[in-house]
């Protein structure tokens, strides 16, 4: 059956003046093109990329443990991820390890060097190219994850890892927390750091920044020590029988970092195959041992007080992390020695 008839109209030749109008729109069109070409490639490029002031923050990350290898795939819920494996780019990522019992110790961080507002941490992270969020596991208390909640809410700088927040559990968490970081952050090194510990974000960024030869870097203040056997002793291991009757050169736990390329090697593991000790930093350093890592030592990272090169600064020996941290980290940020000295050690 024949398709219906068509019909074609002529176009009538446009007037003289809507012509004109015509052509004087194409200008001021082509003219804004091309001043916003000149801007776009007169602006100074970005190497690191932090989430911009207005985005939303803090990130809820859920393991799909379905997957074969690596121990599942992280996804991200509310905010940080745009649920298609976007990852920031970023020099270097600093988790805060924090739990339910710290409320006062995050307080206490938001009113020293950790800007407590939006607007600060973005200019922090811009500057600095770093990253900063607290991480946080879940409880069975719905009372204590209410008062997280609205936390978060409020400040908007947290991580939260689908695993229970138990201090026996420190390794897992810490593996959750590598984990976690390299699936939303594309960053040259992953800082784990404890929320009782005085941080110049400025010279932890310069110490980073440094070219480096070996590009799986275990970076840290380095020890070695004595085994607890002792089960009544803080730092028992149960597994001393392993170890001998000295650990191995290993980093403390208050504070260390890894390359991308140690943190996607243990990426890559399933979950099952790492061996897991009492003590979260030992345990970090037996799966460095197992690695062809380069263990950088810096005392900067360990100093017990602020000096002009000081990076981390807690009580060492006495605690792992500053005593009674609440007070110390409002008294050190005071002190002019600590918050207001030059980045840089002057030359004169």
């Amino acid at each position: 059956m024949p398709s219906s008839t068509k019909f074609f109209h002529a176009r009538q030749p446009p007037s003289p003046r809507k012509f004109t109008v015509f052509i004087l729109l194409c200008l001021v069109f082509g003219l804004s093109g091309f001043l916003f070409g000149i801007v776009s490639v007169l602006r100074p490029p970005s190497g690191y990329r932090c989430s911009g002031g207005g985005e939303v923050r803090s990130v809820s990350v859920v393991w799909d443990k379905s997957g074969g290898g690596g121990g599942g795939a992280a996804s991200a819920v509310g905010g940080g991820g745009d649920g298609e494996g976007k990852r920031y780019k970023v020099m270097g990522f600093v988790g805060i390890q924090t739990g339910f019992g710290s409320v006062g110790r995050r307080r206490s961080l938001r009113k020293s060097w950790l800007p407590a507002d939006r607007q600060g941490l973005h200019r922090l992270e811009e500057a600095t190219g770093l990253a900063f969020r607290f991480i946080i596991g879940r409880t069975n208390d719905k009372s204590k994850m209410e008062e997280l909640r609205k936390e978060v809410v409020q400040y908007d700088d947290f991580m939260l890892l689908d695993i229970e927040e138990e201090y026996s559990k420190l390794p897992y968490k810490t593996l959750a927390f590598f984990k976690a970081a390299f699936a939303l952050y594309d960053a040259d090194f992953y800082v784990k750091a404890d929320d009782d510990v005085y941080l110049r974000p400025d010279r932890l960024s310069l110490l980073l920044a440094k070219e480096r030869s070996h590009s799986q870097t275990y970076l840290g203040c380095m020890k070695k020590g004595p085994v607890f056997t002792n089960p009544k002793l803080k730092w028992y291991e149960p597994m001393s029988y392993m170890l001998g009757n000295e650990y191995f050169l290993h980093a403390y736990g208050p504070i260390y970092a890894l390359s991308a390329d140690v943190v996607a090697s243990l990426v890559a593991l399933k979950n099952n195959s790492f061996r897991m000790f009492s003590n979260e930093d030992v345990t970090i350093g037996a799966w460095m041992l197992a690695m062809n890592v380069n263990h950088e030592d810096n005392r900067a990272l360990c100093s017990p007080d602020c000096t002009p090169s000081s990076i981390a600064v807690w009580d060492i020996p006495k605690c792992s992390g500053l005593c009674k941290p609440e007070k110390r980290l409002l008294e050190l940020h005071q002190r002019e020695s600590c918050s207001n000295t030059p980045t840089l050690v002057s030359d004169d």
